[in-house]
Formats: C-alpha cells, sequence, structure tokens
C-alpha cells in the first residue's frame, strides 16, 4: 500500500485531549480533508495516525516532528514502490 501526500498538504494543529504530546503540535493532513472537515466536522488524520477535528490556527504550534520526518522522506508522487 502507498501513501500518496497531494502538494496541497496543509499543517493543522492537533487538539485532542488525553494523548500526551501530539496535541501540542500542529500535523501534515491532506489540504482537502481540512476543508472536508470544516464543512462536514469529519475528523482528519494526520501523517502519524493522529486522528482528530481540526478547528485552530496551526500557526501557533510547532509542527509534529514525527509528521514532518514522514512528509520529508516521501519522494515526489507518492510512488514507495523501490524501482
Amino acid at each position: 500500500m502507498s501513501t500518496r501526500i497531494l502538494p496541497d498538504s496543509d499543517v493543522r494543529p492537533d487538539l485532542s485531549h488525553g494523548d500526551g504530546d501530539h496535541e501540542r503540535f500542529a500535523h501534515y493532513v491532506q489540504k482537502s480533508k481540512i476543508t472536508e472537515s470544516a464543512v462536514t466536522g469529519t475528523p482528519v488524520v494526520a501523517l502519524c495516525g493522529k486522528v482528530w477535528v481540526p478547528n485552530r490556527d496551526p500557526k501557533k504550534y510547532p509542527v509534529c516532528p514525527e509528521c514532518k520526518e514522514i512528509y520529508e522522506g516521501l519522494r515526489p508522487g507518492g510512488d514507495d514502490s523501490g524501482d
């Protein structure tokens, strides 16, 4: 299975409660999912696996190191076939 992150990725804060450090960071999420969440209220999934409904300004939080590491390790196009 490959994970494809499109160039329109965005960063949003993680504001869930009770799960430790995740709530202290802004996380990478597909921008289209952020828009969908804003309209429908459905949760989004960050690259690191964090699930939440974004509702605050991500610029107020440092970027999640795990999301950043995953994002920077992705090859252009999201193809992880190794060819």
